[in-house]
């Protein structure tokens, strides 16, 4: 590519160019006139073919290392650590989940879904806010559908050990 260029660079030039036997350029200079222009600088050398690419232009968005959620928890009587006077069945739990989701989708503020649905006892006082976590802190189905989510979306019905979740990611 550089020997293109500097062949380019001689022929715009007026010079003559032309190959030794031994493979080299070697070039004639034409004869210098009262009207000749004054040299040209060298070249610098052609940048690399491949052009650095910008990880802002092509990389996308880093994932959040954490984010802020509120979520529903609707147990049922075998679930991981579910409350004792829990004593619906996982097939009553999950429809009950499926109501609380079809009430925050017609309209339902989700913090009022909270208090009318939730069995997490520690996050309805905060409406249903788990704070700020990293997804590797929670179930890794829980993990996986909160860091799916957009700030402002809620999850369809999640299933963990400890019951049925709806999650609200609000950062």
């Amino acid at each position: 590519m550089r020997l293109a260029a500097s062949l380019t660079l001689l022929s715009a030039l007026g010079g003559a160019a032309c190959q030794s036997s031994s493979g080299g350029l070697t070039s004639s200079p034409a004869p210098a006139t009262a009207t000749d222009a004054p040299a040209i600088p060298a070249l610098p050398p052609p940048a690399s073919a491949a052009p650095a690419a910008t990880a802002s232009a092509e990389a996308p968005p880093a994932a959040p290392d954490t984010i802020i959620a509120q979520h529903i928890l609707i147990a049922y009587k075998t679930a991981k650590r579910a409350p004792k006077g829990v004593t619906r069945s996982k097939a009553e739990a999950k429809a009950r989940a499926a109501e609380a989701l079809a009430k925050v989708q017609s309209g339902t503020p989700f913090e009022d879904a909270v208090k009318e649905y939730s069995d997490d006892g520690g996050s309805v006082d905060r409406l249903g806010s788990l704070g700020k976590f990293h997804k590797a802190d929670m179930d890794p189905a829980f993990g996986a559908a909160a860091f799916a989510l957009r700030a402002g979306q809620v999850s369809d019905v999640v299933e963990t050990p400890f019951g049925f979740h709806l999650i609200k990611r609000t950062q």
